[in-house]
């Protein structure tokens, strides 16, 4: 019997923050699977991205990505009331500012991110069931 495993990342820091871009940079992201959850400091998002950590490269999986401790979010350029819209998420990168990081998600659009603002970096990268 075939066991299927998911995979499931935690970074605390700015190179785990690197893996993670890496394996969602042309991930796809409908306006509507983007959620803050203010009173828990939580913003998720689930996205359609491409396996690259398996063998598999091309296979698409959904998958969910958490930030934990956000006291901040900023959109630009995106319609919030366009749920079926659909963004490629490029990269997630991170920036240091005083005791605070800003961890900056670009999309394919030009001048189109999200920018979280924390003082800790916690983001889990975690796979559904299809």
């Amino acid at each position: 019997m075939d066991k299927k495993y998911f995979s499931k990342l935690i970074a605390r820091d700015q190179q785990g923050l690197s893996l993670i871009s890496a394996y969602c940079s042309e991930s796809d992201v409908r306006i509507s699977n983007i959620k803050y959850l203010k009173q828990n400091k939580i913003f998720l998002i689930s996205i359609t991205r491409f396996k690259k950590e398996t063998e598999k490269k091309d296979k698409l999986i959904n998958s969910i990505l958490k930030f934990d401790y956000i006291d901040e979010v900023k959109a630009k350029n995106i319609d919030q009331k366009n749920h079926e819209k659909t963004l490629k998420l490029l990269t997630i990168d991170c920036l240091k500012k005083n005791d605070r990081f800003e961890i900056i998600l670009a999309f394919s659009e030009k001048n189109t991110y999200i920018s979280l603002s924390t003082e800790v970096i916690e983001i889990n990268l975690e796979d559904q069931r299809q």
